[in-house]
């Protein structure tokens, strides 16, 4: 008999000992955790694509071309070493072409509402250099987001969203950490308590239609099925602009977009 008391009593301490490890992981709280929507069974493409129908265009900048804000980096030498010519917000990015950097470009309404998108591979947030890469991205409900800690050193990575569960993640050195986005939220701001100039934004959709400006300005949406679009830009200080397209099977059409400075 003591014997089995003492075999019973090592599997109810290895059962309390697996519960305390799962619950005992600091610097978390909030969001999902990703893995979840890895159980779903795959879900095929819904779209014909030798039919499929693109959207493409450009996002142009009128008005002063607002001169870039240096971030005073001297306290964080790890990071100001990544920046020799300095660093910059980028809050508002003119390009050398007089197009818009990150602007956030999705298919605001149109879709078949009966169409259901298979759930991509994780998507990467990085911090590096003290700054969120990329300053503006999208995903989809339910996909992972694999936050990224690259500069060895504190960083908080808080989510500030209206409808979605908040997260507020500490990464104390070189680490990686997952979430997951339950809804559908345009758009969810990402900042930093320990660096206040950083700062992000992700557009969580449950489509893959969606698409954000860089050094050129152009956007691209592509695998469309054929139909009339709503087609939302949003940029963080000059505000949404949407228009309407309709694109038929197999066909492309350019849409253009214009913010003003003030």
């Amino acid at each position: 008999m003591n014997g089995w008391r003492k075999a019973s009593a090592g599997i109810a301490f290895g059962i309390w000992a697996l519960a305390a490890a799962a619950c005992s992981k600091g610097g978390e709280s909030g969001g999902a955790d990703a893995g979840g929507s890895a159980a779903a069974a795959a879900t095929a493409f819904p779209v014909d694509t030798t039919t499929a129908a693109t959207v493409t265009g450009s996002i142009a900048f009128t008005g002063a071309k607002p001169a870039p804000q240096r971030i005073d980096m001297s306290e964080e030498a790890t990071c100001a070493a990544k920046h020799p010519n300095g660093a910059f917000t980028e809050a508002v990015v003119v390009n050398d072409n007089g197009t818009l950097s990150n602007v956030f470009i999705y298919v605001k309404s149109g879709l078949p509402a009966n169409l259901t998108f298979p759930t991509p591979a994780a998507v990467e947030l990085n911090q590096d250099g003290c700054h969120y890469i990329p300053h503006v991205f999208g995903a989809q409900v339910g996909q992972t987001i694999a936050i990224r800690n690259s500069d060895g050193l504190l960083h908080n990575i808080k989510a500030v969203p209206t409808t979605n569960r908040p997260f507020n993640i500490s990464q104390p050195t070189n680490m990686t950490t997952a979430r997951t986005f339950a809804s559908a939220e345009v758009m969810v701001p990402l900042q930093c308590n320990v660096h206040s100039w950083m700062s992000a934004f992700v557009g969580v959709l449950p489509h893959p239609y969606f698409s954000v400006s860089g050094a050129d300005g152009a956007f691209r949406i592509g695998r469309l099925p054929p139909g009339t679009y709503e087609i939302e830009a949003w940029h963080e200080r000059l505000g949404p602009q949407t228009q309407t397209v309709t694109v038929g099977a197999s066909e492309t059409k350019d849409v253009a977009f214009t913010f003003r400075g003030s």
